[in-house]
C-alpha cells in the first residue's frame, strides 16, 4: 500500500488509495505541474465544479507555475522534461525582478502567456500526462490494452463510461482523444479538495518537492524556490540592525569604499536572494542602492570576499557590545544554524569566522557558477 494513502483524507464514496498514486513512477514534471494546476484553477473559481477547463486555461496555469522556478533559480525539471525549453520557446518579456515577484504578480504573467500561441505546447501535452492521470482509477477497465498508445486511445471512452461508477477525477469533453480539448472534474472529487484543500496541496507540494530534490540535489533551501512568495518579507529588521552599527562605528561599502550613511543604505544579499532564497543576516551587508542595483542576480568576485567577512566580524562585534544580550542572540541565530557553529562566542573570532565563511561559500559559489550564475561582478 501507497505510504502517501495514510497522509491523505478519508473518504467513503472516493477511491483515495487511486488518488495517492497518481504520482507513481513519473519521470517528468508534467504530472506535478497537471494536478497542481487544476487545485489553483479551483480555488480561482472557488470550487465551482459547473466549468469544463480548457487544455488552453490548464496549459497557461502550467507554465507560470514552471516559470518562477526556471526563469529566477534555473531548477532542472529532469532530463526527459521539456517543460524548460517551452518556457524558453515563448516570447515572456516580464518585467520583474525576483525580489519583487510573487504571487500577485501571476496574473500579470498569466496574460503574458496567453498572447503566445500555444497549440504545439498543448498538443505535445496532450499526448499523454492528462490520460495518465486517470490510469489509478480506471486500472481494471484498462488492463486489456497493453501499448501506451491504445490506453490513451480508450481512456476518454472508458472515463466517460464508468464517470459515475468509478468517479475518477475527471472526463474529458469528448470522447475520442483528438477530440478532447477540455477536461470536467468529478463534482465529488472537487468537493473532496474544497473540504480537504490545504493538506491536498501540502500533498503535491511534498511530492513535487520529493521529485525536485532528485534533479536538484545540490540546491540550497530548494523548498523556496519552486513557488512565488505570496509576499516578499520586508527587509526592515536587518537594515535596522545595520543602521545601529552605522549608529555606533562609521562603515565603508565593501565594493565602492565609500563611508556609508545610515539613512541611505540598501541591504544587499552577498549571495543573490535568487541562489539562497532567504534574507538571513549572516548573507547581508549595506551598500548603496545603485550599486545593489547595479550587482542585481550576480555573485561578487572573490576579490570582495575579506571586505565582507571583515565587514560581517565588525557588525558582529558592535552589536555583541552594544546590544542586549538577548537581542544579540536573537539576530545571530541564523549564524549558528545555518553556517553550523557550535558556540556564539565564535563569531567574534575573526580567525575562526573567516575559516567558516570561507568553507561555507567556497561550495556554494560553484554550486551557483553550475546553475549558471555569473561569479564575477566588480564594481565600476
Amino acid at each position: 500500500m501507497n505510504h502517501n494513502y495514510h497522509d491523505l483524507p478519508l473518504s467513503n464514496h472516493l477511491n483515495i488509495l487511486a488518488f495517492s498514486q497518481l504520482f507513481r513512477s513519473t519521470t517528468n514534471s508534467y504530472k506535478y505541474l497537471f494536478f497542481y494546476s487544476i487545485l489553483d484553477i479551483l480555488s480561482q473559481r472557488l470550487f465551482d465544479d459547473s466549468e469544463s477547463i480548457s487544455f488552453q486555461e490548464l496549459m497557461i496555469e502550467m507554465l507560470a507555475n514552471a516559470w518562477y522556478p526556471h526563469t529566477f533559480f534555473r531548477l532542472s525539471f529532469g532530463k526527459q522534461d521539456r517543460i524548460a525549453n517551452k518556457l524558453d520557446s515563448l516570447d515572456l518579456r516580464v518585467n520583474t525582478t525576483v525580489l519583487k515577484f510573487n504571487s500577485s504578480d501571476k496574473i500579470a504573467l498569466k496574460e503574458i502567456i496567453s498572447q503566445n500561441n500555444l497549440t504545439a505546447i498543448i498538443t505535445d501535452f496532450k499526448k499523454n500526462v492528462p490520460f495518465r492521470l486517470l490510469r489509478p482509477f480506471l486500472l481494471e477497465k484498462l488492463r486489456d490494452f497493453d501499448v501506451n498508445y491504445e490506453v490513451v486511445k480508450k481512456t476518454p471512452e472508458i472515463a466517460s463510461q464508468y464517470f459515475s461508477i468509478l468517479k475518477p477525477l475527471y472526463r474529458f469533453n469528448a470522447n475520442t482523444y483528438q477530440d478532447s480539448t477540455a477536461i470536467l472534474l468529478h463534482p465529488d472529487w472537487v468537493e473532496y479538495f474544497k473540504q480537504n484543500f490545504i493538506i491536498i496541496k501540502g500533498w503535491v507540494t511534498w511530492e513535487w518537492l520529493q521529485y525536485m530534490q532528485k534533479n536538484n540535489q545540490n540546491v540550497p533551501n530548494l523548498v523556496n524556490k519552486l513557488f512565488a512568495p505570496e509576499k516578499r518579507n520586508s527587509l526592515t529588521n536587518q537594515a535596522n540592525y545595520w543602521r545601529f552599527i552605522l549608529e555606533k562605528e562609521p562603515i565603508k561599502c565593501i565594493y565602492s569604499g565609500q563611508i556609508l550613511n545610515k539613512n541611505s543604505i540598501s541591504i544587499d544579499h552577498y549571495l543573490p536572494w535568487s541562489f539562497v532564497a532567504h534574507d538571513h543576516l549572516w548573507n547581508l551587508i549595506p551598500t548603496m542602492n545603485n550599486i545593489n542595483s547595479s550587482k542585481s542576480n550576480n555573485i561578487p568576485s572573490s576579490q570582495y570576499l575579506a571586505k565582507f567577512i571583515q565587514l560581517q566580524h565588525q557588525g558582529l562585534t558592535i552589536s555583541h557590545q552594544y546590544l542586549p544580550r538577548k537581542d544579540w542572540l536573537k539576530y545571530t541565530e541564523n549564524y549558528l544554524l545555518d553556517l553550523k557553529i557550535s558556540h556564539t562566542e565564535d563569531l567574534l573570532n575573526f580567525e575562526l569566522l573567516t575559516n567558516i565563511y570561507k568553507r561555507h561559500f567556497q561550495p556554494l559559489i560553484s554550486i551557483a557558477k553550475i546553475h549558471g550564475f555569473n561569479d564575477n561582478w566588480t564594481y565600476s
